[in-house]
């Protein structure tokens, strides 16, 4: 990652280019539109952007609440979606520096555990794996539904419990 590049958590003052750039980013505005969802149930736990020197914004990534049971207990959980970066700022190391500063916050933060759904091959990086997902019910179990423990791995593989994303994944695709 350049050493020009800075992840500090997001501000009102970046709500703005965080839209644009996730507008920019995705090739359909519904990533945009569950941010912007998220932000207004109230629902977004963790928003941090990447910026360069002068401010402008090159990166952002978004972590929500999920209501997440074990044996019946609310387990303190979240979701990571969705990350951008602008193609110009792409393969400098990123994303990776939002992925990891956020899992290290948020374990700060007593989080237990981190579900995304995304690519095996490059979310496993980090930690994430369809096994540590694969026993919570969900309607986006599968292949691309993993998590990763938070907390020196609290929650071993093969628990069964729920995981529900924030309303707004449900709105997700749905036209306006």
């Amino acid at each position: 990652m350049s050493e020009t590049i800075t992840v500090r958590p997001a501000r009102g003052e970046d709500v703005a280019a965080i839209d644009g750039l996730f507008l920019r980013t995705f090739p359909e505005p519904a990533e945009a539109h569950l941010v912007r969802d998220l932000c207004i149930d109230g629902d977004i736990v963790l928003m941090l952007v990447a910026t360069e020197d002068d401010g402008t914004v090159v990166g952002s990534i978004a972590f929500s609440r999920m209501a997440v049971e074990v044996n019946g207990k609310s387990v303190p959980s979240v979701a990571l979606a969705p990350v951008a970066v602008d193609r110009d700022y792409r393969k400098q190391g990123i994303a990776e520096a939002l992925i990891q500063a956020g899992l290290e916050r948020l374990e700060q933060e007593g989080v237990v555990l981190c579900f995304v759904l995304g690519e095996p091959d490059y979310y496993g990086r980090f930690g994430f794996a369809a096994d540590v997902a694969s026993g919570f019910e969900s309607p986006y179990a599968g292949d691309y539904f993993m998590a990763t423990p938070l907390q020196g791995g609290l929650i071993p593989c093969g628990v069964r419990g729920r995981a529900d994303h924030a309303p707004a994944f449900a709105r997700l695709g749905q036209s306006e």
